[in-house]
């Protein structure tokens, strides 16, 4: 049974999707065992507390330096025996230490079609109104392991969205997050706790 670490920032939704996919037995060979959080206020802690799950909170600014602070997270993780790290809304960057001590297991969900609208910048909203400005007809999520390059690393998942006439940027990133990012993030997830995933060149196999 792997264990799987996930950080948060702020409300959990994506966090939520792990909980109930796990809850519904979709995750099988791993558990949600804690939950790292850098806003000791997010709702994202409430929500691992109301299912049992341990919380931790690590703020950058309470570290003097980038440096002390990537040391810190990858002790902490080391720590809690993570064989998987999720990002579900993870707001702070992830320095060279904790990206190489867990080398393709590190899981992140990007709320584009990458290598569209990614990249340092296009987090959150900012990536709808790109999209939006730019009149692609069709969006979506990309599940992929975390490299050093922002949005670089090799995908897992990805799941189309369509745009629709009218949308807003909040109209289309809740679309995106209910039809593609709450659906392959669990999908991701299970499919590295079956060691279904092999890695090679920066590209993903999906094992049988």
């Amino acid at each position: 049974m792997k264990r799987i670490v996930v950080l948060v920032s702020g409300g959990g939704t994506n966090l939520q999707a792990l909980i109930d996919a796990q809850n519904r037995g979709e995750i099988t060979r791993g558990r949600i065992t804690c939950v790292i959080s850098s806003n000791p206020n997010a709702y994202a802690l409430e929500r691992a507390a109301k299912n049992g799950i341990e919380t931790e909170v690590i703020r950058r600014r309470d570290f003097a330096d980038f440096d002390e602070y990537d040391s810190a997270l990858t002790a902490l993780l080391k720590a809690k025996n993570a064989d998987l790290v999720v990002l579900a809304g993870f707001m702070t960057i992830l320095g060279s230490q904790v990206i190489n001590a867990f080398e393709n297991r590190i899981i992140n969900i990007h709320p584009a079609l990458i290598p569209s609208f990614c990249g340092e910048g296009y987090y959150g909203l900012r990536v709808h109104e790109e999209a939006l400005k730019k009149g692609v007809k069709v969006t979506g999520a990309t599940a992929h392991f975390v490299n050093e390059i922002c949005d670089g690393g090799p995908i897992i998942l990805q799941k189309a969205v369509e745009v629709l006439d009218g949308d807003t940027p909040e109209v289309l990133q809740k679309r995106v997050m209910e039809q593609a990012e709450w659906k392959i993030l669990p999908k991701a997830v299970a499919l590295f706790c079956e060691d279904k995933i092999k890695v090679t060149d920066n590209k993903t196999v999906i094992l049988k």
